[in-house]
C-alpha cells in the first residue's frame, strides 16, 4: 500500500476533542462584542453558534463508490517464505493496484479522531476532498477477492463511524443549553458591570447600543408598578415580566368562562362593547393601568397597559373575517409598537363560523407574516405564542401571543 494511505481514526482521542470544543464555544461568546451580545436577539444568536459548533460525522455515501483503472505495480512479498531471500532484500513481482474512491458528506477531521471503542488493526485510506481513497494490490488479479476487502474495508470505517456518533450526538444535543447557558453568564456579568457603574456616581460616557430594556414585575392589585431603582446614565426601559403577562392573558381567558356561563349577555355585542368586558376585569386587577382606544407609536390600539407613561402590554381585538383581515391585524398591531414594547396580543372574535377552522387557519396563516420568526408552544387548545421580529429591528423580538374565543352566535 503506498506510503500516503495511512490509518484513520489514530491521531486524537475523542475526549479531549470534545472538552476542546466546549472550550471554544464559551471562547467564542466571551468574544462577542458587548452590544451585540446585549442587543442581538438571544434565540438567534443561540441558534448560529448552534449551527456554527454542531459536529458532523461524516456519513460514507457507499451507493456512489467507484473505482480508478487497475495500475500495473511493483508489489514487495519479502514478507511470504517463498520469496524469503534471507538475507533482507526486497522481493519485487508484478501486481496491480485497484483504487476505490468512496465520496462521503461530513466533517473529515473525524478520521483523525479515535472513538473511545476502537479496534487494534484500524483501516487505511487517503483523506481526500469529500472522497476517500482506498487501495488493494493483488498479484493474482482477483476481482472478487478486491470486492471483499473493500467490503470489509467500508464496513470498519462505518463501524468507527458509529462510535463516534455515539458521544458526538449527545454533544451536540447539549449545544443548544450550552449556548444559552454561556451567553446567559455573559449577560448577566455585562448588566451587573453596568450596574455596578452607576453605583459609582461618576458621569460616564454611554456606549452605544448599551442594553435598554429590563424585566420590571407588575405589583398585582395595587395601583403601582414598581422599578427597580437605577440611577445615572444607565437606565433601561421597563419591560413587562413573563409571569405578568402570563397573569394578564390568565385575566382574560377568565372573561371568556363568563362568555359561555351567559351567552345571552354577549350574543349582540360589537368589538368595542366586548373589548370593554375586558378591560373591566383588567383595571380591577391593575388599578387605572388598562385604557381601551390609546394612541400608541403609530395608532391607537384596542387594549393598552401603561407604566409611568411607558407601553408594557398591547392587545389588539377582532372578530374573525378570514386569514388576509388577520394577517392584516397582526400588521396594525405591530405598526403600534416602539422599538421598547416586547409583549402583546391579539384577540380573535369568533361568530358565525366554524370556530375549529379558524384555529387551523389561524395556524396555518401566522407563519406567512413576513415579521415571523417562530412558534414557541400552544399554551391552550384555542392559544397560540408566537415570536416576531420588531420590523424596524429584527434583533428586537416580541412574544405575540393569539387568543380565539368563541363568541356566542346572534339568534
Amino acid at each position: 500500500m503506498p506510503a500516503d494511505y495511512k490509518h484513520l481514526f489514530s491521531e486524537m482521542d475523542i475526549t479531549p476533542f470534545l472538552e476542546n470544543e466546549r472550550a471554544k464555544l464559551k471562547s467564542r461568546v466571551e468574544g462577542i462584542p458587548e452590544n451585540k451580545l446585549l442587543n442581538a436577539s438571544e434565540h438567534d444568536l443561540m441558534q448560529s453558534l448552534v449551527e456554527e459548533f454542531r459536529l458532523e460525522v461524516p456519513v460514507l455515501k457507499d451507493e456512489d463508490r467507484y473505482m480508478e483503472p487497475p495500475r500495473e505495480v511493483r508489489v514487495d512479498m519479502s514478507h511470504n517464505p517463498l520469496y524469503d531471500w534471507g538475507d533482507g532484500r526486497p522481493a519485487y513481482v508484478r501486481g496491480n493496484e485497484v483504487v476505490i474512491i468512496v465520496p462521503f458528506e461530513g466533517s473529515a477531521e473525524f478520521f483523525k479522531i479515535r472513538p473511545n471503542r476502537f479496534s487494534l488493526s484500524p483501516p487505511r485510506a487517503r483523506v481526500g476532498e469529500g472522497v476517500l481513497r482506498l487501495s488493494f494490490t493483488r498479484t493474482d488479479n482477483d476481482g472478487a477477492a478486491v470486492k471483499r476487502d473493500s467490503d470489509n474495508e467500508i464496513k470498519s470505517i462505518n463501524d468507527y463511524l458509529d462510535w463516534l456518533r455515539e458521544v458526538v450526538t449527545p454533544h451536540n444535543n447539549q449545544l443548544e443549553s450550552r449556548a444559552q447557558t454561556f451567553i446567559k453568564h455573559r449577560k448577566d456579568r455585562l448588566l451587573a458591570a453596568a450596574n455596578m457603574a452607576t453605583a459609582v456616581g461618576l458621569p460616564m460616557k454611554r456606549r452605544e447600543g448599551a442594553p435598554d430594556t429590563y424585566a420590571v414585575p407588575v405589583k398585582r392589585r395595587v395601583p403601582k408598578i414598581e422599578e427597580i431603582k437605577v440611577e445615572g446614565v444607565f437606565k433601561p426601559e421597563p419591560a413587562l415580566a413573563m409571569s405578568d403577562y402570563e397573569e394578564i392573558l390568565r385575566i382574560m381567558q377568565n372573561m371568556a368562562y363568563v362568555m359561555e356561563l351567559s351567552p345571552h349577555v354577549f350574543e349582540t355585542l360589537g368589538e368595542e362593547d366586548l373589548r370593554t368586558h375586558f378591560l373591566v376585569p383588567l383595571n380591577g386587577h391593575y388599578e387605572g393601568h388598562a385604557t381601551g382606544e390609546t394612541f400608541n407609536f403609530q395608532g391607537k390600539t384596542d387594549i393598552l397597559i401603561r407604566v409611568n407613561g411607558r407601553n408594557v402590554f398591547i392587545a389588539e381585538c377582532k372578530f374573525w373575517s378570514g386569514e388576509k383581515a388577520y394577517l392584516e391585524t397582526i400588521d396594525q398591531l405591530l405598526s403600534y409598537l416602539s422599538w421598547r414594547d416586547t409583549k402583546a396580543a391579539v384577540v380573535v372574535f369568533n361568530r358565525n363560523a366554524d370556530f375549529s377552522a379558524v384555529l387551523g387557519k389561524i395556524s396555518a396563516a401566522t407563519p406567512k407574516h413576513a415579521h415571523f420568526k417562530r412558534e414557541v408552544d400552544k399554551p391552550g387548545e384555542t392559544m397560540f405564542r408566537y415570536i416576531f421580529g420588531q420590523p424596524s429591528d429584527p434583533n428586537r423580538e416580541i412574544t405575540l401571543t393569539v387568543r380565539a374565543f368563541d363568541v356566542p352566535k346572534t339568534q
